[in-house]
């Protein structure tokens, strides 16, 4: 399969990124305690997405600097990494040789998974694939990587931050921005580009892709939150009244 226009662009992106500040940020991450999700560091342990993963195959796809497969193998799973940035599969790879912590990475894009049918119990994303990938590729794809009855758990963007995010990124408004019909592709003043659907368009993707939808968490930043230092153009006032982030379960049914 021939490379998307898209990758090209978000792979230079990354690694720029990855230099001014994903590395930095892996070196705290990968020796977290505990696992938490999104920018306001919701614990795992208090919404329960992932469970007992002991013992589970575990696709992380648009893995990036790998933390979060790094919080999995850690609790006995046996994650492969995907991304198709190489500075940030670097990083990874400096940290595996820096903590031990050991598993499979793959220089590839997501959308196009150079591993066997039906090989994991669990895909992952978060913030990886889920936005940064086209979801009428990546969803598919994740299906086929995944064991019947195998489960996808992604955490992206929720569609009213989409709906809301101004476009030159430096804050996002209290009033829409953007129509919600036709939300797909979003490209943004820097070059990078996202992809977002509805909660409509995207329940109806993960059915006719093989999936049940399972659960749904919208995420908020917790009272007493502050800005995030990076993604300050989300202020922890607004995230505190609407919901900033949300969590997908999924599992394959055919």
């Amino acid at each position: 399969m021939s490379e998307p226009d898209y990758v090209a662009g978000n792979r230079a992106l990354w690694t720029e990124t990855n230099r001014e500040y994903t590395d930095a940020h892996a070196d705290r991450a990968w020796r977290a305690d505990e696992i938490t999700w999104g920018m306001f560091g919701t614990r795992e342990e208090e919404i329960g997405v992932l469970g007992d993963v002991a013992g589970l195959d575990v696709v992380e796809l648009g893995c990036g600097t790998a933390y979060f497969s790094s919080w999995l193998a850690r609790r006995g799973a046996a994650p492969v990494g995907i991304d198709v940035t190489p500075a940030q599969l670097a990083s990874a790879r400096r940290l595996q040789m820096e903590t031990g912590i050991e598993f499979e990475l793959v220089e590839a894009n997501a959308e196009d998974v150079p591993l066997p049918d039906a090989s994991f119990d669990l895909a992952l994303s978060e913030y990886g694939a889920s936005i940064w990938c086209d979801p009428y590729r990546w969803i598919p794809e994740a299906w086929r990587l995944l064991r019947p009855g195998g489960r996808l758990v992604f955490l992206r963007g929720s569609t009213l931050l989409m709906l809301c995010g101004l476009a030159d990124e430096d804050a996002t408004s209290t009033e829409l921005q953007r129509a919600q019909r036709g939300l797909h592709r979003i490209e943004w003043p820097d070059g990078a580009v996202e992809f977002h659907l509805g909660h409509g368009d995207l329940f109806r993707l993960l059915g006719e892709s093989g999936f049940e939808v399972e659960n749904l968490i919208e995420l908020y930043a917790p009272d007493g939150a502050s800005t995030h230092e990076y993604y300050a153009h989300v202020t922890a006032e607004w995230a505190s009244k609407w919901p900033v982030e949300e969590i997908w379960e999924a599992r394959k049914t055919s």
